[in-house]
């Protein structure tokens, strides 16, 4: 049961964590979220994964407050799109967050 897990800094105040778990090749458990450090701690921002069975994304604004998002896509293909998508987008979903928005 192969597992990855690591993460990608883009600045002081941002980065990406990314985890994913395979089982002969298959993904069967992944989160990917960039992480923002918000008065000292670091806060979610934007986080795809599939812990209720399958493949969501959460949006957080800064007060902690949460939308919910489905994807309807294979657990392998929602990691790929979580990847690309943050690694594409971060500093617009760290502008939203931090303007009180949610990404």
């Amino acid at each position: 049961m192969p597992e990855k897990k690591y993460i990608i800094p883009y600045k002081e105040d941002a980065r990406k964590r990314h985890y994913h778990k395979t089982i002969r090749g298959k993904v069967v458990k992944f989160i990917v979220q960039l992480e923002v450090s918000y008065e000292g701690e670091w806060k979610e921002v934007v986080r795809y994964d599939c812990a209720h069975g399958y493949a969501h994304r959460d949006s957080y604004n800064i007060l902690g407050r949460r939308s919910k998002e489905k994807l309807y896509l294979k657990f392998e293909d929602a990691l790929t799109f979580a990847d690309d998508d943050i690694d594409e987008n971060w500093e617009i979903y760290k502008q939203k967050f931090s303007e009180g928005k949610m990404p």
